[in-house]
């Protein structure tokens, strides 16, 4: 890394990573020997045949492992999640209450809904449907725009101020009354009876 950059472009994209990360854990290092408890990890997993409570399926774990929580307030038209407007019918009987709700960061075009740990629905961001956008796609757009908010105001600004008058220079001190240092300063009057010099 130099100045926040890489120092040499990525090989692998994000989605290749997590394949091979993946494919690592599970065909490599959990089937070949481990040097502290002499098996491979999957043996001693399954050595007692005593397996611990699973999620009875894939979306369960996702929720547990992949998904984020956050709390949002069901109005009107749905529920407002980083600039998006998230609907489904079912919301409707929610209007005013809070409810959780889980998300895929590298997915935010479906939320799913909890009142009360109990699962309502999948509300979906009916103008990215059929998209796939990401938390980061998201604050990269914002910053982005962001960016070309503040050139934009910059350019303006600049040529607001090339129109305005040129502010007149202040007064000389020649010109003012010159004040002898030997004169007597007046008094500040406070009330109506104090008298002035």
């Amino acid at each position: 890394m130099s100045n926040g950059k890489p120092a040499s472009p990525p090989r692998l994209s994000l989605g290749e990573l997590e394949v091979a990360v993946k494919t690592f854990v599970t065909a490599v290092y959990n089937a070949r020997k481990h040097s502290e408890i002499d098996v491979p990890p999957n043996e001693a997993w399954r050595g007692d045949g005593w397996l611990p409570r699973m999620p009875n399926s894939l979306e369960q774990l996702d929720l547990l492992l992949v998904m984020a929580l956050k709390t949002r307030q069901v109005r009107r038209d749905g529920i407002r999640f980083q600039g998006l407007l998230y609907t489904d019918p079912t919301l409707a009987a929610y209007v005013g209450k809070t409810v959780n709700i889980r998300y895929d960061p590298r997915d935010i075009t479906e939320l799913r809904v909890f009142h009360r740990d109990r699962f309502l629905c999948r509300a979906v961001s009916a103008h990215h449907a059929h998209h796939t956008i990401s938390l980061k796609d998201i604050q990269q757009a914002r910053t982005a725009r962001r960016k070309a908010l503040r050139n934009e105001i910059t350019v303006k600004s600049r040529q607001i101020t090339e129109f305005l008058p040129k502010p007149a220079p202040p007064p000389s001190r020649e010109k003012q009354n010159p004040v002898s240092p030997d004169a007597p300063r007046q008094k500040l009057v406070l009330y109506k009876t104090d008298k002035t010099p």
